[in-house]
C-alpha cells in the first residue's frame, strides 16, 4: 500500500506540477501552491496549448490534509510564472512569492525578470491580477516570506548571474510586504557556488539562520544577529541539500527538508547546533519538499515527482526520539 497520497495531478494544473509549498490559514484550512506547465520550464507556446506559459495553481484542504480540492489557477500572465511559496501574515494577508522567466536574448534560452509577489486579502479566494516586482533582475526566490515577532518580513533570495556569480541573500519589509529593501547578499565574494534557494528561520535566541543550496558542494548555513540586515559568512553544513525548507514544531525541533539524497529530511533538537539525518521521505528526486505541523502533532510534507506525469504528493509522519515514522491517512 502507498504511504503517500497524490494531492494534485492533471486537471487545470496540466501535465507537469512542481515546487509545492503549503501553509495553514487562520481559519484552519491548509493552502498549497505549486507551479504548473508542460515541462520543467514552460515558456509561452501556443502549439502546446500554453499560450501564457507556466502558471501558479493552488489546492485547499479543510480536513487537515485528508482530502484536497481540485487545482485552480491563482496567477497566470504572459510569462513562465514559477517556484511559488505561500505564507499568511499576522494581519491575515496571504503572500505568494515567485519568479518568472521570459524568452531569452543573446543566445540564452530564457531570462528572469526578478522576484515577484502577489497578495490575497480573502484567504486565497482571489489574488492580485498584477504581480509586484520586489527584487531586481538576477534575483530569484524559492522560499516563503518569514514574519518575525516584530512583524518584519524576511524573504530568502539567491543571485544567479553566471560566470561564478552565485550567492544567497534576503530582502526585508517593515510594512507587511508592501515595500521591500534592496537585496542583502549572503556569501558574496566567498568563491562558493551557491545557487542558493535560500530559506530563513528564527532561532530561540533571536538569531536568524539561513540555509543555502549548492549544486557542487554541501549545503551551507549563515547567521544574522540583526534580523537579516547583515550576515556572517556562509559555512559548510556537512551535508548536501537542494531547495531547503525550515519548519519549527511546537515541541521545539527544527525540520529541514530538502532534495538529496532523493527527497530527504534533517532534524535539529538543539536549535540548529547539530543535525540528525538524512532520513528519506521518498525515493523520487523531484522533491522541493515543504512541511507543516498538523493539529494532532504529526507532520505533513508535500513534494513533487519529476518527469512524465509529474504530480504533487503528500505524506504524514511522526517525529520520534529515533527518527520519523510514516503514518497512514
Amino acid at each position: 500500500m502507498m504511504d503517500f497520497q497524490i494531492i494534485s495531478r492533471g486537471g487545470e494544473a496540466g501535465p507537469y506540477q512542481a515546487f509545492p509549498d503549503v501553509c495553514r490559514l487562520k481559519n484552519g484550512d491548509l493552502y498549497c501552491v505549486f507551479y504548473t506547465g508542460y515541462g520543467h520550464v514552460s515558456l509561452p507556446d501556443r502549439s502546446r496549448g500554453w499560450a501564457q506559459g507556466g502558471r501558479i495553481c493552488a489546492i485547499r484542504s479543510r480536513d487537515d490534509g485528508k482530502t484536497w480540492s481540485a487545482p485552480v489557477t491563482i496567477f497566470d500572465d504572459a510569462l513562465d510564472n514559477r517556484d511559488p511559496h505561500v505564507a499568511q501574515l499576522k494581519d491575515g494577508s496571504l503572500l505568494c512569492s515567485f519568479f518568472s522567466l521570459k524568452p531569452g536574448t543573446g543566445g540564452r534560452p530564457y531570462d528572469g525578470i526578478g522576484t515577484q509577489l502577489i497578495r490575497s486579502v480573502d484567504g486565497g479566494k482571489t489574488w492580485d491580477k498584477t504581480a509586484q516586482i520586489i527584487a531586481p533582475v538576477g534575483w530569484y526566490c524559492s522560499a516563503p516570506v518569514r514574519q518575525l515577532p516584530d512583524n518584519t518580513c524576511v524573504l530568502g533570495l539567491y543571485y544567479f548571474g553566471g560566470a561564478g556569480k552565485e550567492f544567497g541573500g534576503v530582502i526585508r519589509s517593515t510594512d507587511s510586504g508592501h515595500t521591500w529593501s534592496a537585496p542583502i547578499s549572503i556569501g558574496e565574494g566567498q568563491g562558493i557556488p551557491l545557487d542558493a534557494e535560500t530559506d530563513v528561520i528564527r532561532l530561540k535566541d533571536g538569531m536568524l539562520l539561513a540555509a543555502l543550496r549548492s549544486s557542487k558542494v554541501n549545503l551551507h548555513f549563515a547567521t544574522s544577529h540583526d534580523s537579516g540586515k547583515t550576515w556572517g559568512p556562509a559555512c559548510d553544513s556537512g551535508f548536501k541539500g537542494h531547495a531547503p525548507h525550515f519548519t519549527r514544531l511546537k515541541t521545539g525541533e527544527i525540520l529541514l527538508t530538502h532534495r538529496l539524497p532523493q527527497t530527504a529530511l534533517h532534524v535539529s533538537r538543539d536549535d540548529a547546533r547539530t543535525w540528525e539525518g538524512p532520513s528519506e521521505i521518498d525515493s523520487v528526486i523531484g522533491a522541493y519538499p515543504s512541511t507543516l505541523e498538523l493539529k494532532d502533532g504529526t507532520v505533513l510534507v508535500v513534494y513533487y515527482t519529476e518527469g512524465a506525469e509529474s504530480h504533487v504528493r503528500a505524506k504524514r509522519f511522526q517525529l520520534t526520539a529515533t527518527g520519523i515514522v510514516f503514518l497512514p491517512w
